[in-house]
């Protein structure tokens, strides 16, 4: 059984989201479990999510950037309050950020991204990223 698809391609949220994850080398696009994934072989970055607040009890949020972080950087992001560890994926290094949540700065979402990114992706793509002129500026 198919996942309902559970968001709204004309969120403004996702739009420029998209536009900076997709200058990436090797970035593509698909939808799973209902919610956009971008992926260069690995996935790095889903767009929506939920965090588990207990057995059976879920809070989903819509416009989550869920990235992959560094084991040294999940202590840092769990203490802001900003930041959620998302259900599911949370377990395995990814942590959560509500691009709807006031003043989110775009600035440390492209910081976000281009750390999961890195962590993720292929050597030799993330050596077209680094040789410039190809992903966000």
């Amino acid at each position: 059984m198919a996942h309902p698809v559970m968001y709204d391609d004309d969120n403004p949220h996702l739009v420029r989201l998209r536009a900076l994850v997709l200058a990436y080398p090797g970035a593509e696009e698909y939808v799973s479990h209902g919610r956009p994934n971008f992926r260069v072989k690995k996935n790095f970055v889903v767009f929506g999510g939920s965090e588990r607040l207990g057995p059976g009890e879920h809070r989903q949020v819509d416009s989550a950037l869920m990235v992959k972080v560094e084991e040294a950087e999940q202590a840092a992001l769990d203490e802001d309050e900003r930041f959620f560890v998302p259900a599911y994926l949370g377990a395995f290094g990814w942590r959560a950020l509500d691009l709807a949540a006031p003043g989110t700065d775009w600035d440390e979402v492209a910081e976000l991204v281009d750390a999961s990114y890195r962590l993720t992706a292929p050597k030799r793509m993330i050596a077209a990223l680094d040789a410039g002129g190809i992903g966000p500026g």
